[in-house]
């Protein structure tokens, strides 16, 4: 395990991909894995992005990659890709779009299915951030299924969470009552260019007006041509600009400390119940789950007497 963890260390991409898979796999690795290479996972800025689907995010994903190398700087990106929730495969189109950085060793792309997760976020990319983080890259991109709703989750990983719209995604309205409102630190409009541009333009700043953001700043709203590289790299300004000044409001230490407790707290559920569900327990669940028509027992009552056991 340390010669892998010296690897990860040193870049070596071929070890990041190894451990992400055990990650992603749930195979088993020890708490000291994590705990080594956790000193080393604080330099990298976390950026989430989010939106509804078909908005051009990993467009505007591979635009920003660009601009960062032109910066100078290295990247790593966790593309959430959606899991069939029969099978539990998932199309890993992230990474086929952005395959022209393989064999960079700034750049760092890894897809990895939702699992299930409401957000579409998987609970292992944050696992998968520490491990990319620990590489030494500069920026970890998260970016999400956008399923809408559950899109909040993006709060639990990143420092700052861009929400991305465009004229076309049709449900503007919805995609902002649905939660995304309150998450944003920054807004971008991607095909500005369409028609409807300057409509959703008005209506985004209308509703941020009216509801003041958590964080007491107002979100700056960005606009984009993804596909023709207009608007970029004003993002990308804009994300530094941005990062500064949430930093000087202490509100990137607020956020990381909402994120440890966070992680903290889902270790501890994990634990308790990978520890409660022994077999006996597991063969006691299916064998009185077999008499719900005769015994007439309610849920509540099986879970108590399974926690009395």
């Amino acid at each position: 395990m340390q010669d892998i963890i010296h690897r990860i260390k040193s870049n070596d991409h071929l070890a990041l991909s190894r451990i992400i898979s055990k990650i992603e796999n749930n195979d088993s690795l020890p708490d000291s894995f994590f705990i080594n290479i956790y000193k080393n996972t604080f330099r990298s800025i976390r950026l989430g992005i989010t939106g509804p689907p078909g908005v051009g995010k990993s467009t505007l994903i591979d635009g920003l990659i660009n601009e960062i190398l032109k910066d100078n700087s290295t990247v790593g990106v966790v593309a959430i890709d959606p899991t069939s929730p029969f099978s539990g495969g998932s199309l890993l189109g992230d990474r086929v779009r952005m395959n022209i950085h393989a064999g960079d060793d700034r750049v760092f792309i890894r897809s990895m299915g939702s699992r299930g997760d409401l957000g579409g976020l998987s609970k292992k990319a944050e696992d998968a951030g520490d491990v990319i983080g620990a590489s030494g890259k500069d920026y970890i991109i998260f970016e999400t299924v956008g399923v809408g709703q559950g899109e909040i989750e993006i709060t639990n990983v990143a420092d700052i969470s861009v929400v991305i719209l465009s004229p076309e995604s049709g449900d503007e309205v919805q995609f902002m009552k649905a939660g995304l409102l309150e998450i944003a630190d920054m807004y971008v409009i991607n095909k500005f260019d369409r028609p409807g541009g300057n409509r959703l333009y008005n209506l985004i700043n209308s509703m941020i007006e009216v509801n003041t953001n958590r964080n007491g700043f107002i979100p700056p709203i960005i606009k984009t041509e993804a596909n023709s590289g207009k608007g970029v790299n004003d993002l990308f300004e804009e994300l530094k600009s941005h990062w500064s000044l949430m930093e000087e409001k202490g509100l990137i230490q607020k956020k990381r400390i909402k994120r440890y407790k966070h992680r903290v707290n889902n270790l501890i559920k994990d634990n308790l119940l990978k520890n409660f569900w022994s077999k006996d327990k597991i063969n006691k669940l299916d064998r009185l789950t077999q008499k719900i028509d005769t015994d007439k027992k309610s849920p509540h009552e099986l879970a108590k007497l399974l926690l009395s056991s």
